[in-house]
């Protein structure tokens, strides 16, 4: 399918749904116009092309604003949303000493996530990235300690043959993800939806902030996030470490593909180092 300019559907839909534009910002996958719509401030949000987000409003849908930000339109590629105020992410506090607190924030919106079972048909399972590891990992065994990358593919491929109990996940909930409003307080934006069990959601955080290497690079960083989660959610924390280790080397490989250089790997891939002695295998 051709997708049509982000610019002629962007305008296309400030006039459909009445959005009065503030201002426009645009990123590598979107353009985003600030405004109001019937009284409220809003977001219109069109994605450039098909990707991870092109459903972004549908899952929105399906979750109907628990522990997510709230989709008033939608249509494939493009959603209009309620703008949360003032806006800034969760990643400050990892980097502001408060961990801890940024931890129990995201467990919080896992519950809240959690309190439903929302069905959206047509959504990527985990099992749907094992063929990755070897599609992108051309150039990369020589960046990361030896065998790393096998061990994560074969982890892995045993989490997604003996998961239980699936749900719809966010996909990628980490904490330039989660921003503050100041009605709603801190929820989570652009779910990618996959299906998997819970244990998998907490990868994405474990290996993020990537502004805060040192962190990542702890293993008692690990430890410490991990039972936090055990604590607030329930989870097998075992099985989640080792989703979030096989997370990350994936996480680490994406980027070969997208050009990016070696300066966006080296968070994940500090990450993953730190969670191997955890391992036990």
């Amino acid at each position: 399918m051709t997708v049509r300019p982000a610019a002629d559907r962007l305008e296309e839909h400030v006039r459909l749904w009445d959005v009065t534009v503030e201002a426009i910002k645009e990123t590598e996958t979107s353009l985003m116009a600030f405004g109001a719509c019937r009284n409220q401030r809003v977001v219109l949000k069109v994605s450039r092309y098909e990707g991870e987000e092109w459903r972004c409003g549908e899952l929105l849908t399906a979750f109907d604003g628990r522990g997510l930000v709230r989709a008033l339109e939608y249509r494939d590629g493009i959603v209009l949303l309620e703008r949360l105020a003032p806006g800034n992410d969760l990643s400050v506090r990892s980097l502001n000493t408060r961990d801890d607190e940024a931890t129990e924030i995201i467990a919080e919106i896992i519950g809240r996530m959690s309190s439903i079972r929302p069905s959206v048909k047509g959504i990527k399972s985990a099992s749907d990235f094992i063929s990755e590891f070897q599609k992108y990992r051309h150039g990369c065994d020589d960046l990361m300690p030896a065998g790393m990358i096998d061990q994560a593919e074969r982890i892995f491929s045993q989490l997604c043959d003996s998961q239980a109990d699936l749900r719809l996940l966010h996909g990628d909930l980490h904490h330039y993800n989660v921003l503050f409003d100041s009605q709603r307080g801190w929820v989570a934006i652009d779910p990618w939806g996959l299906w998997a069990e819970i244990e998998y959601e907490v990868g994405a955080s474990l290996r993020n902030p990537i502004d805060a290497p040192d962190l990542l690079a702890k293993s008692e960083t690990v430890v410490r996030r991990l039972r936090i989660y055990e604590q607030r959610l329930g989870i097998d924390a075992h099985r989640a470490l080792r989703w979030a280790f096989s997370q990350a080397v994936l996480a680490a490989l994406w980027p070969t593909e997208e050009g990016v250089g070696t300066d966006m790997r080296a968070p994940f891939i500090a990450a993953a180092t730190a969670m191997m002695p955890l391992l036990g295998e």
